[in-house]
This record gives structure tokens, C-alpha cells and sequence, in this order.
């Protein structure tokens, strides 16, 4: 009669979410910071196009920040400059394999960080695609400038926000299911 009773109590599906259900609001979070950010990347960098001459610099905030395009045809900090086309594969397999990791989300926290690295990834990938020079050999645009630093774009702002969730998380011993490891507290929230 006991375990009767507790084999109901556990198959009440009112009792406790499933991890399906408890995915469903991450996935929604790890879709909506994809879009938003690959939408923010992609707007800004056609306002850079059309506004920007090449050479110019426009003062944002004073000498903080400037914009200022350029076309850059490698990876981070223009290195690379002669692999775009193995850089551009390189994002497809990225893309495709965060969109397979965030089927197992379970953190809201790796939801931020897995969807600003799938807009980030993107948004450089749509340029090496579909701008000149050609298919995969595409430049990215670049247009943010700080000082004693190179020359960015939204998409890789996107990417630094998701390597800082992920390292953050990876330090909480948080796992993207959600689970912890054995060192962390778990009064901690995921």
C-alpha cells in the first residue's frame, strides 16, 4: 500500500515539472537573446554601411569611443587574414553545435551565454557569407572603436558577453542541464 501511495505521488504530473517543462522557458531565453542579438548585429552593421565613410572617424563619446568601419576578413584582432573560408566552416560547426548543446538546457544563466554565442557567431558568419568578396570569404564589418583596442562589432560584444556567462558558470560548477557538481552549494541558483 506504501509504495502504492508513493508510486502515485510521483507520477502526478502536477507534483514536479519534468525537465521538458522546466527546458521549454530556458529555450524560449536562449531564443529571444539569439534573435535580438543577431538582429542588433545585423541592423547596426547596415547603419555602419550606408553611414560610415571609410577613413572617418565619428566621436561617440569624446575619445572613449569611436565609430570607424573597416573590413576585416580574419578572426579576432584581424588574425587569420588568409583562412576565411576555414574560419567560416569553423562558425558553421560552432553554430550548429550550440544549437545542439542547448537542447539539454537547464540553466537560465547558460541560456544568456549559449544564445549571445549563437547570435554573436551569426551575425559574423551572415557577413563572411553574403559580403565581398564572395561565398565563405566574406569581410565582417567592423565599425566600434575604443582606444588601444581593435576595432569590434556588435556580434563580437556578443561573444565576449557569452565566453563571461560561460567561464562564470563552468566557476559555479554549473553544468548547461542545470545540474551541479559535487563542490559547489546548492542553495546557489542556476
Amino acid at each position: 500500500m506504501q509504495a502504492a501511495r508513493g508510486a502515485s505521488l510521483t507520477s502526478d504530473p502536477t507534483s514536479s515539472p519534468t525537465p521538458a517543462t522546466r527546458r521549454g522557458p530556458r529555450l524560449a531565453v536562449f531564443a529571444c537573446v539569439a534573435l535580438v542579438g543577431y538582429a542588433a548585429d545585423l541592423v547596426s552593421k547596415v547603419l555602419a554601411v550606408q553611414h560610415l565613410e571609410p577613413g572617418r572617424s565619428v566621436r561617440v563619446v569624446g575619445d572613449l569611443l569611436t565609430l570607424y568601419i573597416a573590413r576585416n576578413p580574419g578572426a579576432a584582432f584581424s588574425t587569420g587574414t588568409s583562412y576565411t573560408v576555414l574560419l567560416s566552416c569553423i562558425a558553421i560547426v560552432a553554430a550548429l553545435a550550440v544549437l545542439w548543446t542547448a537542447r539539454r538546457l537547464g540553466s537560465t544563466a547558460w541560456a544568456f551565454g549559449l544564445g549571445f554565442l549563437l547570435a554573436g557567431v551569426l551575425g559574423n558568419l551572415t557577413d563572411r557569407v553574403f559580403r565581398e568578396p564572395g561565398v565563405l570569404r566574406g569581410h565582417v564589418v567592423d565599425f566600434l572603436r575604443l582606444p588601444h583596442w581593435p576595432i569590434f562589432n556588435v556580434a563580437d560584444v556578443c561573444i565576449n558577453l557569452a565566453a563571461a556567462l560561460i567561464i562564470v558558470q563552468a566557476l559555479r560548477g554549473v553544468s548547461v542541464d542545470g545540474r551541479r557538481s559535487a563542490k559547489t552549494d546548492p542553495s546557489d541558483d542556476a
